[in-house]
């Protein structure tokens, strides 16, 4: 068998072996990660939070991921790292950037179902 028809196999059959694993649904550490995470709607671009350890950290819509950092605060919640403020309590959330406040309108992310196949 020539190496070239074995590097052929082996990559049906390494695609094959994921396509098996994606049709299971979630993980248990995926399901885990979703309780920790909102879906946040930020004046018609969607942001995704997950909260954890005394941080957050957001996927931008463009990609970008960034870090916040737990502030004390009397009530509520404050995470920031200079740049960004997230603040807010609940679902209730605004995010700060270059001077200007946007409130949030934030859902529980939820995991997309399974591909059937």
């Amino acid at each position: 068998m020539s190496a070239h028809l074995r590097l052929c196999l082996l990559a049906l059959a390494v695609t094959a072996l994921c396509a098996a694993c994606q049709s299971q649904g979630p993980t248990k550490e995926e399901i885990e990660a979703a309780k920790s995470t909102l879906d946040c709607d930020h004046a018609g671009d969607r942001i995704l939070i997950r909260f954890g350890d005394g941080e957050a950290r957001m996927l931008m819509t463009d990609g970008t991921r960034v870090i916040l950092y737990q502030v004390s605060v009397a009530a509520g919640m404050r995470y920031t790292n200079g740049m960004i403020d997230l603040r807010g309590r609940g679902m209730d959330l605004e995010l700060s950037r270059d001077r200007q406040t946007v409130r949030m309108t934030c859902k529980q992310y939820e995991l997309p179902p399974p591909k059937k196949d």
